[in-house]
């Protein structure tokens, strides 16, 4: 499969790249800055500007999957900068004419409770809200999405590197937790279920989420 993925160098997104060359799809890796990966089969790095729409538009075009691990969490303005690349990117791939389009999502969203999202209890830390409220309201902009075939995949509330072991659980809005009460996944399974969606599509025009 011929896969583009934004922010492929990142903290989420060098671990999709991964997973996605060990299973062997052709990647077109979209960063700011190449020349930080290492060469690789299937690797194709390419220099991305995702406030330059004209220019993302035609990087984006003849790709069977788009995933964007975008984030803005190098600029002074988080979330300013996230909600700007984030409508960039969602216009390019509806350009482009890209087929699907799934996206790296955030844990602050899901509920806690009914009606109670994880980012509205006292414990949720401060630094992460602009995150946080990005990955919501890009959400939003995609369930508002008349046609576009997108996916959303939220993970734990702790996601961080970690054993790629393949076991974990699935859900949909709400906050999964262990028998300890905690929400973790490594970044490696994080992974492992974004592929698993690229391969066999079964969450269309919806969020999802996975957890230990």
């Amino acid at each position: 499969m011929n896969i583009a993925i934004i922010g492929a160098s990142g903290f989420v997104g060098s671990r999709i790249l991964a997973e996605a060359l060990a299973r062997r799809h052709e990647v077109t890796a979209l960063v700011h800055n190449p020349a930080k990966l290492a060469p690789a089969k299937g690797l194709h790095p390419k220099k991305c500007d995702v406030t330059d729409y004209a220019t993302l538009v035609e990087q984006l075009k003849g790709f069977d999957v788009v995933i964007s691990a975008f984030s803005g969490h190098a600029q002074q303005d988080i979330y300013g900068y996230y909600m700007q690349g984030i409508r960039n990117i969602i216009a390019a791939v509806k350009q482009a004419g890209v087929p699907r389009f799934l996206v790296v999502g955030g844990a602050g969203s899901l509920e806690v409770a009914p009606g109670k999202r994880l980012i509205d209890t006292p414990e949720f830390p401060e630094p992460w809200k602009p995150t946080a409220r990005g990955a919501y309201d890009a959400l939003q902009l995609l369930r508002g999405e008349p046609s576009l075939d997108w996916c959303m995949l939220t993970p734990a509330a702790i996601i961080e590197p970690g054993r790629r072991t393949g076991q974990f659980r699935l859900g949909t809005d709400q906050l999964l937790v262990d028998g300890q009460g905690q929400s973790r996944l490594s970044l490696e399974d994080y992974a492992v279920a974004m592929l698993d969606e690229v391969e066999n599509p079964t969450h269309s025009r919806s969020r999802f989420t996975a957890a230990y």
